[in-house]
Protein backbone atom coordinates (compact mmCIF):
# COMPACT_ATOMS: atom_id res chain seq x y z
CA UNK A 1 0.00 0.00 0.00
CA UNK A 2 1.18 3.57 -0.78
CA UNK A 3 -0.23 7.05 0.83
CA UNK A 4 -2.01 8.88 -2.50
CA UNK A 5 -0.97 12.40 -2.53
CA UNK A 6 -4.01 13.71 -3.74
CA UNK A 7 -5.93 12.30 -0.89
CA UNK A 8 -3.87 11.42 1.75
CA UNK A 9 -5.18 8.08 2.52
CA UNK A 10 -3.82 5.12 2.02
CA UNK A 11 -4.03 3.26 -1.65
CA UNK A 12 -3.39 0.02 -3.45
CA UNK A 13 0.32 0.47 -5.00
CA UNK A 14 0.09 1.49 -8.43
CA UNK A 15 2.62 1.46 -11.18
CA UNK A 16 4.71 4.12 -12.51
CA UNK A 17 3.27 6.07 -15.33
CA UNK A 18 3.75 3.75 -18.33
CA UNK A 19 4.52 0.32 -16.65
CA UNK A 20 1.85 -2.02 -16.78
CA UNK A 21 -0.07 -4.26 -13.96
CA UNK A 22 -1.42 -7.82 -14.55
CA UNK A 23 -5.24 -8.50 -14.98
CA UNK A 24 -5.15 -10.18 -11.38
CA UNK A 25 -3.14 -7.18 -10.17
CA UNK A 26 -5.85 -4.87 -11.68
CA UNK A 27 -8.65 -6.62 -10.11
CA UNK A 28 -6.73 -6.80 -6.57
CA UNK A 29 -5.90 -2.97 -6.57
CA UNK A 30 -10.15 -2.29 -7.75
CA UNK A 31 -11.29 -4.37 -5.17
CA UNK A 32 -9.23 -2.32 -2.56
CA UNK A 33 -9.99 0.95 -3.44
CA UNK A 34 -13.63 -0.16 -3.20
CA UNK A 35 -13.55 -1.63 0.30
CA UNK A 36 -11.11 1.57 1.15
CA UNK A 37 -13.66 3.98 0.61
CA UNK A 38 -16.88 1.30 1.67
CA UNK A 39 -18.67 3.20 4.70
CA UNK A 40 -20.44 0.04 5.50
CA UNK A 41 -23.31 -0.26 3.28
CA UNK A 42 -22.47 2.55 1.22
CA UNK A 43 -19.54 3.92 -1.02
CA UNK A 44 -17.50 7.03 -1.07
CA UNK A 45 -16.95 8.49 -4.69
CA UNK A 46 -13.19 9.24 -4.08
CA UNK A 47 -11.74 9.54 -0.54
CA UNK A 48 -11.26 13.28 -0.05
CA UNK A 49 -13.02 15.34 -3.21
CA UNK A 50 -16.19 13.07 -3.01
CA UNK A 51 -16.58 11.94 0.52
CA UNK A 52 -20.88 11.43 -0.09
CA UNK A 53 -22.23 8.85 -1.43
CA UNK A 54 -23.47 10.22 -5.29
CA UNK A 55 -26.32 8.86 -7.44
CA UNK A 56 -24.80 7.44 -10.49
CA UNK A 57 -21.12 7.15 -8.90
CA UNK A 58 -23.07 4.86 -6.46
CA UNK A 59 -25.32 2.68 -9.31
CA UNK A 60 -21.51 1.89 -10.89
CA UNK A 61 -20.15 1.01 -7.89
CA UNK A 62 -22.89 -1.60 -7.49
CA UNK A 63 -21.88 -3.10 -10.65
CA UNK A 64 -18.08 -3.15 -9.36
CA UNK A 65 -19.39 -4.73 -6.13
CA UNK A 66 -21.62 -7.21 -7.81
CA UNK A 67 -18.25 -9.31 -9.11
CA UNK A 68 -16.96 -9.35 -5.06
CA UNK A 69 -20.44 -10.13 -3.20
CA UNK A 70 -23.85 -9.58 -4.50
CA UNK A 71 -25.38 -8.76 -1.62
CA UNK A 72 -22.83 -5.67 -0.57
CA UNK A 73 -24.05 -4.59 -4.22
CA UNK A 74 -27.81 -4.28 -3.40
CA UNK A 75 -27.44 -2.86 0.00
CA UNK A 76 -25.41 0.04 -1.98
CA UNK A 77 -28.47 0.74 -4.30
CA UNK A 78 -30.80 0.11 -0.92
CA UNK A 79 -29.41 2.81 0.88
CA UNK A 80 -29.19 5.29 -1.89
CA UNK A 81 -32.73 4.48 -2.34
CA UNK A 82 -33.69 4.84 1.14
CA UNK A 83 -33.00 8.91 0.39
CA UNK A 84 -35.35 8.44 -2.78
CA UNK A 85 -37.74 12.14 -2.31
CA UNK A 86 -41.60 11.46 -2.16
CA UNK A 87 -42.08 12.60 -5.94
CA UNK A 88 -39.64 9.71 -6.80
CA UNK A 89 -36.34 11.21 -7.53
CA UNK A 90 -33.27 10.24 -6.74
CA UNK A 91 -30.68 12.80 -5.67
CA UNK A 92 -27.68 13.68 -6.65
CA UNK A 93 -25.94 13.32 -3.37
CA UNK A 94 -27.03 12.09 -0.15
CA UNK A 95 -24.68 13.50 2.02
CA UNK A 96 -22.51 11.67 4.64
CA UNK A 97 -23.59 13.22 8.33
CA UNK A 98 -20.42 11.94 9.82
CA UNK A 99 -18.16 14.04 7.03
CA UNK A 100 -19.83 17.35 8.18
CA UNK A 101 -20.32 20.60 6.38
CA UNK A 102 -16.33 21.45 6.11
CA UNK A 103 -16.16 18.25 3.84
CA UNK A 104 -17.53 19.11 0.43
CA UNK A 105 -19.04 22.15 -1.18
CA UNK A 106 -22.03 23.34 -1.30
CA UNK A 107 -23.03 21.65 1.77
CA UNK A 108 -26.46 20.69 2.60
CA UNK A 109 -27.35 24.17 3.92
CA UNK A 110 -26.13 25.92 1.16
CA UNK A 111 -28.96 23.38 -0.57
CA UNK A 112 -31.58 23.86 1.65
CA UNK A 113 -33.99 20.94 -0.02
CA UNK A 114 -36.41 21.40 3.55
CA UNK A 115 -38.14 24.35 1.37
CA UNK A 116 -39.86 21.57 -0.72
CA UNK A 117 -42.31 19.19 0.39
CA UNK A 118 -41.06 16.55 -1.71
CA UNK A 119 -37.47 16.30 0.20
CA UNK A 120 -36.53 13.15 2.62
CA UNK A 121 -36.44 15.67 5.47
CA UNK A 122 -35.50 13.48 8.63
CA UNK A 123 -34.65 10.39 6.87
CA UNK A 124 -31.11 11.71 4.75
CA UNK A 125 -29.57 15.43 4.06
CA UNK A 126 -29.35 15.45 0.04
CA UNK A 127 -29.30 18.05 -2.87
CA UNK A 128 -32.00 19.04 -5.03
CA UNK A 129 -31.18 17.80 -8.57
CA UNK A 130 -30.82 14.62 -9.48
CA UNK A 131 -28.12 11.97 -11.93
CA UNK A 132 -28.31 9.71 -15.02
CA UNK A 133 -30.34 6.60 -14.04
CA UNK A 134 -27.37 4.32 -14.25
CA UNK A 135 -29.08 2.06 -11.18
CA UNK A 136 -31.41 -0.14 -13.32
CA UNK A 137 -28.64 -1.03 -15.44
CA UNK A 138 -26.38 -1.89 -12.26
CA UNK A 139 -29.24 -4.20 -10.58
CA UNK A 140 -29.61 -6.00 -13.64
CA UNK A 141 -26.20 -6.09 -13.60
CA UNK A 142 -26.21 -7.82 -9.94
CA UNK A 143 -29.01 -10.04 -10.93
CA UNK A 144 -26.83 -11.46 -14.18
CA UNK A 145 -24.38 -12.37 -11.40
CA UNK A 146 -26.19 -14.04 -8.90
CA UNK A 147 -28.30 -15.92 -10.82
CA UNK A 148 -27.62 -19.52 -10.08
CA UNK A 149 -25.61 -18.81 -7.27
CA UNK A 150 -26.96 -19.38 -3.26
CA UNK A 151 -27.50 -15.84 -3.06
CA UNK A 152 -30.20 -15.65 -5.74
CA UNK A 153 -32.88 -16.31 -3.70
CA UNK A 154 -31.98 -13.33 -1.26
CA UNK A 155 -30.99 -11.25 -4.17
CA UNK A 156 -34.38 -11.94 -5.65
CA UNK A 157 -36.37 -11.00 -2.83
CA UNK A 158 -34.55 -7.46 -2.02
CA UNK A 159 -35.08 -7.35 -5.98
CA UNK A 160 -39.31 -7.16 -5.21
CA UNK A 161 -38.42 -4.50 -2.78
CA UNK A 162 -36.32 -2.29 -4.60
CA UNK A 163 -38.46 -2.63 -8.51
CA UNK A 164 -41.11 0.00 -7.29
CA UNK A 165 -38.57 2.26 -5.91
CA UNK A 166 -37.14 1.95 -9.36
CA UNK A 167 -40.59 2.01 -11.12
CA UNK A 168 -41.21 5.75 -9.27
CA UNK A 169 -37.70 6.95 -10.24
CA UNK A 170 -38.33 6.61 -14.08
CA UNK A 171 -42.04 7.87 -13.51
CA UNK A 172 -40.39 11.00 -12.26
CA UNK A 173 -38.13 11.40 -14.85
CA UNK A 174 -41.13 10.23 -17.56
CA UNK A 175 -43.58 12.90 -16.19
CA UNK A 176 -41.75 15.68 -14.31
CA UNK A 177 -38.92 15.82 -15.94
CA UNK A 178 -40.97 15.53 -19.40
CA UNK A 179 -44.54 17.09 -19.00
CA UNK A 180 -44.66 17.59 -22.95
CA UNK A 181 -44.55 14.03 -23.87
CA UNK A 182 -41.46 14.63 -26.04
CA UNK A 183 -39.67 11.76 -25.00
CA UNK A 184 -36.60 13.22 -23.89
CA UNK A 185 -35.51 14.44 -20.18
CA UNK A 186 -34.74 17.62 -19.50
CA UNK A 187 -31.94 18.59 -17.48
CA UNK A 188 -32.40 21.20 -14.57
CA UNK A 189 -28.46 21.97 -14.01
CA UNK A 190 -24.70 21.25 -15.37
CA UNK A 191 -24.32 19.40 -12.02
CA UNK A 192 -26.70 16.61 -13.36
CA UNK A 193 -24.00 14.59 -14.95
CA UNK A 194 -21.86 16.55 -16.86
CA UNK A 195 -20.91 19.76 -15.11
CA UNK A 196 -18.64 21.65 -17.15
CA UNK A 197 -19.58 20.37 -20.87
CA UNK A 198 -19.49 22.95 -23.41
CA UNK A 199 -22.81 21.67 -24.18
CA UNK A 200 -24.33 23.94 -21.80
CA UNK A 201 -21.89 27.19 -22.75
CA UNK A 202 -24.93 29.03 -24.62
CA UNK A 203 -27.45 28.38 -22.33
CA UNK A 204 -25.05 29.39 -19.50
CA UNK A 205 -23.65 32.24 -21.55
CA UNK A 206 -27.25 34.07 -21.53
CA UNK A 207 -27.59 33.62 -17.76
CA UNK A 208 -28.29 36.87 -15.82
CA UNK A 209 -26.13 36.03 -12.39
CA UNK A 210 -27.98 37.87 -9.60
CA UNK A 211 -26.69 38.05 -6.04
CA UNK A 212 -24.45 35.13 -5.36
CA UNK A 213 -24.09 34.22 -1.45
CA UNK A 214 -20.11 34.00 -1.18
CA UNK A 215 -18.70 30.80 -0.83
CA UNK A 216 -15.43 28.73 -0.75
CA UNK A 217 -14.88 26.22 -3.14
CA UNK A 218 -12.92 23.30 -1.98
CA UNK A 219 -12.74 20.84 -4.84
CA UNK A 220 -9.45 23.28 -6.07
CA UNK A 221 -7.52 21.70 -2.71
CA UNK A 222 -7.89 17.98 -3.93
CA UNK A 223 -6.57 18.07 -7.87
CA UNK A 224 -3.09 18.83 -9.06
CA UNK A 225 -4.11 22.01 -10.75
CA UNK A 226 -7.37 24.57 -11.33
CA UNK A 227 -7.30 23.76 -14.80
CA UNK A 228 -8.55 20.27 -14.23
CA UNK A 229 -11.53 21.95 -12.95
CA UNK A 230 -14.47 24.11 -14.17
CA UNK A 231 -13.55 28.03 -13.49
CA UNK A 232 -14.89 30.39 -11.22
CA UNK A 233 -17.32 32.02 -13.88
CA UNK A 234 -19.40 29.07 -14.28
CA UNK A 235 -19.02 28.70 -10.63
CA UNK A 236 -21.23 31.37 -10.08
CA UNK A 237 -23.80 30.49 -12.53
CA UNK A 238 -23.86 26.66 -10.70
CA UNK A 239 -24.69 28.53 -7.74
CA UNK A 240 -27.10 30.82 -9.28
CA UNK A 241 -28.79 28.21 -10.79
CA UNK A 242 -29.25 26.37 -6.94
CA UNK A 243 -30.53 29.78 -5.82
CA UNK A 244 -33.02 29.97 -8.48
CA UNK A 245 -34.12 26.08 -7.71
CA UNK A 246 -34.43 26.81 -3.86
CA UNK A 247 -36.72 30.03 -4.75
CA UNK A 248 -38.93 27.60 -6.72
CA UNK A 249 -39.43 25.05 -4.03
CA UNK A 250 -37.62 22.80 -6.18
CA UNK A 251 -40.86 22.41 -7.69
CA UNK A 252 -41.12 20.54 -11.33
CA UNK A 253 -44.00 22.54 -12.70
CA UNK A 254 -42.67 26.57 -11.59
CA UNK A 255 -39.21 25.01 -12.54
CA UNK A 256 -40.38 24.62 -16.26
CA UNK A 257 -42.41 27.68 -16.27
CA UNK A 258 -39.65 29.73 -14.91
CA UNK A 259 -36.10 28.85 -14.88
CA UNK A 260 -33.60 29.63 -17.51
CA UNK A 261 -31.89 26.77 -17.60
CA UNK A 262 -34.03 23.66 -19.46
CA UNK A 263 -32.32 21.56 -21.49
CA UNK A 264 -33.78 18.20 -23.45
CA UNK A 265 -30.97 16.04 -22.83
CA UNK A 266 -29.69 13.51 -25.25
CA UNK A 267 -27.05 11.69 -23.31
CA UNK A 268 -29.59 11.32 -20.18
CA UNK A 269 -32.16 10.26 -22.09
CA UNK A 270 -30.51 7.58 -23.75
CA UNK A 271 -29.19 5.97 -20.22
CA UNK A 272 -33.07 6.08 -19.47
CA UNK A 273 -33.92 3.94 -22.37
CA UNK A 274 -30.92 1.82 -21.36
CA UNK A 275 -32.24 1.45 -17.76
CA UNK A 276 -35.66 0.46 -18.98
CA UNK A 277 -34.10 -2.06 -21.31
CA UNK A 278 -32.71 -3.39 -17.69
CA UNK A 279 -35.90 -2.66 -16.24
CA UNK A 280 -37.71 -5.02 -18.30
CA UNK A 281 -35.35 -7.58 -17.44
CA UNK A 282 -35.87 -6.69 -13.34
CA UNK A 283 -39.84 -6.98 -14.09
CA UNK A 284 -39.36 -10.30 -15.66
CA UNK A 285 -37.74 -11.18 -12.34
CA UNK A 286 -40.27 -9.98 -9.39
CA UNK A 287 -43.01 -11.32 -12.04
CA UNK A 288 -44.09 -7.58 -12.11
CA UNK A 289 -47.86 -6.91 -13.54
CA UNK A 290 -48.66 -6.62 -17.16
CA UNK A 291 -49.55 -2.93 -16.81
CA UNK A 292 -45.86 -2.36 -15.52
CA UNK A 293 -44.35 -3.96 -18.34
CA UNK A 294 -46.38 -1.80 -21.03
CA UNK A 295 -45.59 1.47 -19.23
CA UNK A 296 -41.78 0.54 -19.28
CA UNK A 297 -42.12 -0.81 -22.78
CA UNK A 298 -44.26 2.57 -23.90
CA UNK A 299 -41.51 5.01 -22.02
CA UNK A 300 -38.61 2.50 -23.93
CA UNK A 301 -40.77 3.38 -27.51
CA UNK A 302 -41.12 7.52 -26.91
CA UNK A 303 -37.51 7.72 -25.72
CA UNK A 304 -36.33 6.39 -28.47
CA UNK A 305 -38.62 8.70 -30.92
CA UNK A 306 -37.52 11.65 -28.97
CA UNK A 307 -33.69 10.82 -29.60
CA UNK A 308 -34.27 10.03 -33.32
CA UNK A 309 -36.11 13.70 -33.45
CA UNK A 310 -33.28 15.21 -32.28
CA UNK A 311 -30.49 13.50 -35.29
CA UNK A 312 -28.89 16.34 -37.31
CA UNK A 313 -28.64 15.24 -40.88
CA UNK A 314 -25.72 17.25 -41.89
CA UNK A 315 -23.71 15.83 -39.02
CA UNK A 316 -25.26 13.02 -37.73
CA UNK A 317 -25.18 13.69 -34.43
CA UNK A 318 -27.71 13.83 -31.51
CA UNK A 319 -27.98 17.34 -30.46
CA UNK A 320 -29.34 18.16 -27.19
CA UNK A 321 -32.24 21.27 -27.66
CA UNK A 322 -32.16 24.21 -25.77
CA UNK A 323 -35.60 25.11 -24.64
CA UNK A 324 -35.30 28.78 -24.69
CA UNK A 325 -34.93 29.23 -27.62
CA UNK A 326 -35.72 25.69 -29.27
CA UNK A 327 -32.34 25.37 -30.92
CA UNK A 328 -30.03 22.16 -30.81
CA UNK A 329 -27.10 22.68 -28.91
CA UNK A 330 -24.30 21.94 -32.02
CA UNK A 331 -21.46 20.82 -29.97
CA UNK A 332 -19.35 17.19 -31.03
CA UNK A 333 -19.35 15.48 -27.28
CA UNK A 334 -19.27 12.36 -26.74
CA UNK A 335 -23.45 12.78 -26.39
CA UNK A 336 -23.93 12.79 -30.12
CA UNK A 337 -23.33 9.64 -30.50
CA UNK A 338 -25.94 8.63 -27.97
CA UNK A 339 -28.04 6.02 -30.69
CA UNK A 340 -25.11 3.75 -29.95
CA UNK A 341 -26.35 3.11 -25.90
CA UNK A 342 -29.93 1.78 -27.15
CA UNK A 343 -29.43 -1.37 -28.74
CA UNK A 344 -32.78 -1.25 -30.32
CA UNK A 345 -32.35 1.78 -32.25
CA UNK A 346 -32.95 1.88 -35.83
CA UNK A 347 -30.42 0.48 -37.81
CA UNK A 348 -29.50 3.65 -40.03
CA UNK A 349 -29.26 5.76 -36.91
CA UNK A 350 -26.80 3.32 -35.20
CA UNK A 351 -24.69 3.05 -38.51
CA UNK A 352 -23.99 6.58 -38.76
CA UNK A 353 -23.60 7.09 -34.84
CA UNK A 354 -20.72 4.28 -35.72
CA UNK A 355 -19.18 6.15 -37.87
CA UNK A 356 -19.05 8.94 -35.56
CA UNK A 357 -17.40 6.64 -33.55
CA UNK A 358 -14.62 5.53 -36.19
CA UNK A 359 -14.01 8.89 -37.46
CA UNK A 360 -10.96 11.20 -36.39
CA UNK A 361 -14.03 13.34 -34.22
CA UNK A 362 -13.75 10.78 -31.22
CA UNK A 363 -12.37 7.36 -31.12
CA UNK A 364 -10.65 7.03 -34.50
CA UNK A 365 -8.37 10.35 -33.76
CA UNK A 366 -4.65 9.91 -34.25
CA UNK A 367 -3.48 11.55 -31.39
CA UNK A 368 -5.71 9.64 -28.75
CA UNK A 369 -3.27 7.62 -26.46
CA UNK A 370 -5.89 4.65 -26.35
CA UNK A 371 -8.46 4.38 -29.24
CA UNK A 372 -11.64 5.19 -26.36
CA UNK A 373 -14.56 8.23 -26.56
CA UNK A 374 -13.34 11.85 -25.37
CA UNK A 375 -15.41 13.49 -23.27
CA UNK A 376 -15.92 16.25 -26.34
CA UNK A 377 -14.58 15.77 -30.00
CA UNK A 378 -10.59 16.65 -30.56
CA UNK A 379 -11.95 18.45 -33.68
CA UNK A 380 -13.92 20.89 -31.59
CA UNK A 381 -12.55 24.53 -30.69
CA UNK A 382 -13.31 24.48 -27.08
CA UNK A 383 -11.52 21.15 -26.84
CA UNK A 384 -9.37 21.00 -23.73
CA UNK A 385 -7.69 17.63 -22.82
CA UNK A 386 -7.26 18.54 -19.41
CA UNK A 387 -9.98 20.11 -18.27
CA UNK A 388 -12.97 18.04 -16.36
CA UNK A 389 -15.86 16.90 -19.25
CA UNK A 390 -14.54 19.27 -21.77
CA UNK A 391 -11.46 16.62 -23.61
CA UNK A 392 -10.86 14.02 -21.26
CA UNK A 393 -12.04 10.45 -21.45
CA UNK A 394 -13.79 9.36 -18.60
CA UNK A 395 -13.83 5.57 -18.02
CA UNK A 396 -17.80 5.26 -16.92
CA UNK A 397 -18.84 6.90 -19.94
CA UNK A 398 -16.65 4.23 -22.16
CA UNK A 399 -18.39 1.47 -19.80
CA UNK A 400 -22.02 2.94 -21.53
CA UNK A 401 -20.58 3.03 -24.68
CA UNK A 402 -19.20 -0.65 -24.64
CA UNK A 403 -22.30 -2.02 -23.39
CA UNK A 404 -24.23 -0.08 -26.00
CA UNK A 405 -22.28 -1.65 -28.53
CA UNK A 406 -22.46 -5.32 -27.15
CA UNK A 407 -25.69 -5.60 -26.80
CA UNK A 408 -26.18 -3.59 -29.97
CA UNK A 409 -24.01 -7.06 -31.53
CA UNK A 410 -21.13 -5.17 -31.83
CA UNK A 411 -19.53 -7.21 -30.60
CA UNK A 412 -15.92 -6.50 -32.35
CA UNK A 413 -16.05 -2.83 -31.43
CA UNK A 414 -17.12 -3.49 -28.23
CA UNK A 415 -14.02 -6.32 -27.10
CA UNK A 416 -12.04 -3.40 -28.85
CA UNK A 417 -13.32 -0.50 -26.69
CA UNK A 418 -12.95 -2.68 -23.81
CA UNK A 419 -9.49 -3.67 -24.31
CA UNK A 420 -8.57 -0.34 -24.76
CA UNK A 421 -10.01 1.00 -21.92
CA UNK A 422 -8.33 -1.86 -19.44
CA UNK A 423 -5.17 -1.28 -20.96
CA UNK A 424 -5.67 2.42 -19.88
CA UNK A 425 -6.34 1.57 -16.74
CA UNK A 426 -3.40 -0.96 -16.02
CA UNK A 427 -1.05 1.84 -17.18
CA UNK A 428 -3.18 5.17 -15.12
CA UNK A 429 -5.12 3.36 -12.15
CA UNK A 430 -7.92 4.03 -10.66
CA UNK A 431 -7.98 8.48 -12.20
CA UNK A 432 -11.37 9.85 -12.32
CA UNK A 433 -10.54 10.81 -15.84
CA UNK A 434 -7.28 11.18 -18.15
CA UNK A 435 -6.14 13.15 -20.73
CA UNK A 436 -6.63 11.89 -24.08
CA UNK A 437 -3.48 11.92 -25.70
CA UNK A 438 -0.78 11.46 -22.79
CA UNK A 439 -2.61 9.18 -20.82
CA UNK A 440 -2.07 10.91 -17.41
CA UNK A 441 -4.40 10.49 -15.05
CA UNK A 442 -6.36 13.47 -14.09
CA UNK A 443 -8.79 14.55 -11.15
CA UNK A 444 -9.53 12.67 -8.39
CA UNK A 445 -7.40 9.77 -7.62
CA UNK A 446 -9.22 6.17 -6.02
CA UNK A 447 -12.18 6.78 -7.67
CA UNK A 448 -14.81 4.66 -7.18
CA UNK A 449 -16.75 4.01 -10.13
CA UNK A 450 -13.33 3.82 -11.98
CA UNK A 451 -12.49 0.72 -9.97
CA UNK A 452 -15.76 -0.42 -10.69
CA UNK A 453 -16.28 -0.66 -14.35
CA UNK A 454 -12.51 -2.02 -14.10
CA UNK A 455 -13.86 -5.01 -12.35
CA UNK A 456 -16.94 -5.88 -14.52
CA UNK A 457 -14.70 -5.16 -17.57
CA UNK A 458 -12.54 -8.13 -16.01
CA UNK A 459 -15.46 -10.21 -15.41
CA UNK A 460 -16.45 -9.83 -18.72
Amino acid sequence: MSTDSDTGHSSPSLPAYGSTLTDVRLAENAADVLRTNDMGGWTKAAPLLYPHQWSWDSAFVSIGWAQLDVRRAMTEQQRLFEAQWANGMVPQIVFNPLAGPESYFPDPARWAVEVSPEAPVGVAETSGICQPPVHAIAVARIWEVARGTEAEAGVRAELRSLFPKLMAWHRYLAENRDPSGSGLVTTYHPWEGIDNSPRWDAVLARLEVGEVPPYVRRDLSHVADAGQRPDDTAYDRFLWLLELLKAYRYDDAVIHERYPFLVKDVFFTSVLLMANRSLLTLAEAVGATEGERSTIAGWIARARAGIAATLDPESGMAYDVDMGTGEPIEVATFAGMCPLLDAGAAGADRATALSLFDSEAFAGHPELRWAMVPSTSPMEGCFDPRNYWRGPVWPIVNWLFWRGLRDGGDVERAEALRQASLDSLRHVGFAEYFHPTTGEGLGSAMQSWTAAVALDWLAS
